[in-house]
């Protein structure tokens, strides 16, 4: 089973190729439980101002090259911003 940086770099590598239930345990790992789950969406709330959030679903048990990328930049922010947790 990948760890949560072997599975981020290849996040960063091959965006395409990235299976739900990966993305899924960086997501836990760096923002905690979702507010929603159980169903083919995950949404998890963003520690900073406003309401952001991310929103990743599973198509066919591989996540979305957007939502790939949109969780690569919120985990560079939460690095920028509160230090890189690992």
């Amino acid at each position: 089973m990948a760890n949560v940086e072997d599975i981020l770099a290849r996040m960063r590598e091959e965006p395409k190729n990235i299976r739900f239930t990966d993305l899924c345990k960086v997501c836990n790992f760096y923002f905690g439980k979702p507010r929603q789950g159980g169903s083919s969406h995950r949404v998890y709330k963003m520690p900073w101002k406003g309401d952001p959030r991310i929103n990743i679903q599973n198509h066919k048990g591989k996540a979305k090259v957007y939502q790939v990328r949109q969780v690569l930049r919120a985990v560079e922010r939460l690095g920028v911003d509160h230090g890189a947790k690992e």
